[in-house]
């Protein structure tokens, strides 16, 4: 089974392909978002492990963001979930119970699409997937081997059903003739009620560990989600933004490398029963504030 320091050290592994953030040297332990609303002009949220765990909202999260935005705060959700389209999730916060509109998600997904050009793209997506919102030619890939070399370029939207056969084709067409493989979810992991899933950003990683040069990632911490965020809140500076997140290498490195304020949630994320000292200190990466849920 997955583990929080395995996660941790295979992040570490991979930094070097992230952006490079100013290191900060402490972190202040508050008790609650609204102690320091007055600070902020926006919050800006990663959905696993601060807002829900698989699909069970976390207690009080949805108080919370009325809390904030009753005090005079915009509220953002940024995510690395590409498995569904804009309408898609919507629907699970709202399942969730989180008043949300559509414009207050920002979504790795987003950021994808707007990177593909013209060609047949196959793709590897939920079953439920219906990929209505994809401006080009798409192939759903599976265990057909010939289809792997019959597309100009890979989307890979969610590693369920993915397998390590699955991921040999992808591997072996690779090797036949290179091509652009988007990867639309940058996460390794992501935390669900029974553990860890394995999300496309390890599938991704292993592909850059094995020498294929035209692997790019997209979703936090690259930084084109957060152009969509900041375009979002065009009058709210980038001090007055502060983004929560369970996750050091995704969630705080990312949004302090756009000099965004930041929250580690530590209650039920990848760090949930270990103390995060450790982890800040080894990787260099302090949020501002630090809590146990929001």
């Amino acid at each position: 089974m997955l583990s929080a320091p395995a996660i941790f050290d295979r992040y570490q592994e991979v930094r070097p392909r992230f952006p490079q953030a100013k290191p900060k040297i402490t972190t202040r332990n508050i008790s609650a978002l609204t102690d320091i609303a007055d600070s902020s002009s926006a919050f800006v949220f990663d959905a696993f492990g601060v807002l829900n765990v698989g699909e069970t909202l976390i207690d009080g999260a949805d108080r919370r963001l009325e809390e904030l935005r009753a005090q005079g705060c915009d509220i953002r959700i940024l995510t690395n979930a590409a498995s569904y389209d804009r309408t898609g999730a919507v629907a699970k916060f709202q399942r969730l119970g989180i008043a949300i509109e559509s414009n207050e998600i920002i979504t790795s997904r987003d950021a994808a699409l707007a990177a593909l050009s013209p060609g047949l793209w196959g793709c590897i997506a939920a079953p439920e997937d219906q990929l209505t919102d994809i401006g080009f030619d798409t192939l759903r890939l599976g265990l057909a081997a010939d289809a792997y070399d019959q597309v100009d370029g890979f989307l890979f939207l969610s590693s369920a059903g993915w397998t390590d056969t699955r991921q040999d084709l992808l591997r072996a067409s690779l090797q036949r003739k290179d091509r652009p493989v988007i990867i639309a979810n940058a996460d390794l992991v992501a935390p669900r009620d029974n553990g860890f899933s394995l999300e496309p950003g390890h599938f991704g990683h292993l592909l850059v560990d094995q020498g294929f040069a035209h692997v790019r990632f997209f979703g936090k911490p690259y930084p084109e989600v957060y152009n969509l965020v900041e375009r979002s809140l065009p009058d709210t500076p980038a001090r007055k933004i502060i983004m929560c997140g369970d996750t050091l290498h995704t969630d705080i490195l990312g949004a302090a490398a756009r000099e965004w304020r930041t929250v580690l949630v530590t209650g039920d994320g990848l760090f949930a029963g270990y103390d995060t000292a450790k982890f800040c200190t080894e990787a260099e990466l302090h949020p501002d504030w630090r809590l146990a849920r929001i």
